[in-house]
């Protein structure tokens, strides 16, 4: 599978990420061990989490998304083979959160004892911290880079203002920079990130690897009606959300397409993000590993211009 550079460092992403936020959630360890196995298996190579997943379930802590890979990794030996991706700054609980610098030097030693490893591939501000200067989070990342704990550090959930501000702070100070964005971005969530933040992304070649690429599952097709939205423990959200006149919309336009290309709703969702201009690579998760053998058949999928076209008359529409 070809790779994507990620901004201007040194990592090499597939056009596909595979998202953490459902490992011990709504996937248990040996499901999560089989969708990791399943995603390298098919030429995957990045995985993304956070220290904040999945400390809205009941009963979790934080650290048990971070925790299955980090045991996936050491039983299968794969960290030569993967690119890891974590984050910090959500709010795990009332003393953890934020990008102050004591803080971030404190909760990488968490995320590394997490994920048995000694080096984190990108480590990515979560969401912004407006009481803390961006010179002071940036600080500690060119700390956590010296040490040899951090490879490349990114961003995500900033504005175009502080993402600015961070890019000029890196370069007058020479701290390392921000090389990738994650910001919400799918056929359906567009508008905000396409009107500031694309233009400054392609500006400053900042990789850009979107969550929510199947709009929490919306752009899959499976959820439809309201009876679709007790399929999972995701449905609530989507369908206050998504299930609307310009979500059917999109629905339909996917489902023509995919019918004539013969794909799926979802392959035809991540290959529009994988062939937008600046967009590296988009992030999905699966709950098992026939799903992820799904999605990754999105990387081999070619739309067309009059795919395209379909696909943005729907997503664009009011």
């Amino acid at each position: 599978m070809n790779k994507r550079q990620l901004g201007n460092s040194s990592l090499s992403i597939t056009p596909l990420v595979l998202g953490g936020n459902v490992f011990g959630w709504t996937a248990d360890e040996a499901t999560s061990f089989a969708v990791l196995d399943a995603f390298v298996a098919g030429g995957g190579n990045a995985i993304d989490t956070a220290d904040g997943y999945s400390v809205w379930v009941p009963g979790h802590v934080g650290g048990e998304s971070e925790t299955i890979i980090g045991k996936w990794l050491k039983q299968r030996g794969r960290r030569d083979d993967v690119v890891i991706a974590t984050k910090v700054g959500w709010e795990v609980n009332a003393q953890n959160k934020g990008l102050a610098k004591n803080y971030i030097l404190r909760a990488v030693e968490g995320s590394l004892k997490r994920l048995q490893t000694d080096y984190i591939d990108l480590y990515q501000s979560h969401k912004d911290d407006l009481t803390v200067p961006v010179e002071e989070t940036l600080e500690a990342y060119a700390q956590l880079v010296k040490e040899g704990k951090v490879r490349v550090i990114g961003a995500s959930n900033f504005s175009a203002e502080r993402l600015r501000e961070s890019l000029q702070a890196s370069e007058q100070h020479g701290f390392p920079r921000y090389e990738s964005l994650q910001p919400l971005y799918n056929l359906y969530d567009r508008a905000d990130f396409e009107q500031d933040l694309l233009p400054l992304c392609q500006e400053h070649n900042v990789g850009v690897i979107p969550y929510y690429g199947l709009a929490s599952g919306f752009l899959t097709g499976k959820y439809r009606s309201e009876a679709d939205l007790k399929k999972s423990a995701r449905g609530g959200g989507v369908g206050q959300k998504y299930l609307n006149e310009k979500g059917l919309s999109i629905l339909a336009a996917l489902d023509a397409v995919s019918a004539r290309l013969k794909a799926t709703p979802a392959q035809v969702a991540l290959a529009w993000i994988m062939a937008q201009p600046g967009l590296t690579a988009p992030i999905a998760s699966a709950t098992s590993a026939e799903q992820v053998e799904e999605l990754l058949k999105a990387t081999d999928l070619q739309l067309d211009a009059e795919a395209l076209e379909q696909l943005e008359g729907a997503s664009v529409a009011a």
